[in-house]
Order: C-alpha cells, then structure tokens, then sequence
C-alpha cells in the first residue's frame, strides 16, 4: 500500500510505501495540546517506508508514558505531522489529519482514557486503556 499526505499549506509532503501497523486514538495531556482539546488519531507505520519532502520542525518531549518523544510539525503553518519514540525509532505515527485519504486510519483503540475530560467523545466500540500501551511492534 502507498499512503501519502502533508501539511496544511503544502511545504512538507509524505509518502509512506506500507500498510499501517496500528491506529490509535489518544487521549494523553501532550495530544490534547496538540489536537486544541481533542484526542489525536495516530497512525503507526515502519519508519524506513517514509520518504519526506520539506524540512518540518522537531520539538523534543519526554511524555507520561517516559517515552522521549520528537514531535515533527510545519514550521509554516504549525500542523502537526508525526512522532516517533527515542525507544522505538523503528516506529512513526503520523496524525490521521493529515493523510490525503484518512479513511486508511481506522481506529483500533483509544489510549490514556484516564487523561480524556469528562466530556471526550469516546467511541464505546473500541477497547480502551487508560494508560500508555505496549508497544505496537
């Protein structure tokens, strides 16, 4: 499968040559900044398929979970495009939105539900795991 995608005023663009491995809906404190007060969709694929054109900026994180966390956005227009895991640099999830077709970033859970507000949209078909998972590959 080849997903391709970019940000909202086109200086990056992406081509990921791979099926997805997993998508999650995420709750935590840092995808609720991230997403203006909603949870993010991420989707996980093998670092090696991406091929990325443009320069997007990297904001380094140490998140909930422990995780040290770079957080990639367009330093033109702000959108947020992936983050990958020190811990895990076999691994990118990139943000649904900004897929060219996000219906390939069909949700198989949603995480660190016990960081959502009381008012989070939760789709009650999908397991849930309060916390950080284990790793998706």
């Amino acid at each position: 499968m080849q997903v391709s995608g970019g940000c909202l005023c086109g200086a990056i663009r992406y081509r990921i040559d791979s099926d997805p491995i997993v998508t999650r809906v995420c709750w935590c404190r840092v995808c609720q900044y991230i997403g203006a007060g909603s949870g993010t969709v991420n989707v996980c694929f093998p670092t090696a398929a991406l091929t990325l054109t443009g320069e997007p900026r990297d904001f380094p994180l140490t998140a909930d979970s422990g995780n040290r966390m770079h957080r990639h956005f367009c330093p033109h227009c702000g959108t947020h495009l992936f983050s990958a895991a020190e811990s895990r640099p076999h691994l990118v999830f990139v943000r649904a939105g900004t897929l060219d077709d996000p219906e390939v970033a069909r949700p198989a859970m949603t995480i660190w539900t016990a960081e959502a507000p009381g008012w989070a949209c939760i789709d009650e078909t999908l397991p849930r795991v309060p916390g950080q998972p284990p790793p998706a590959a």
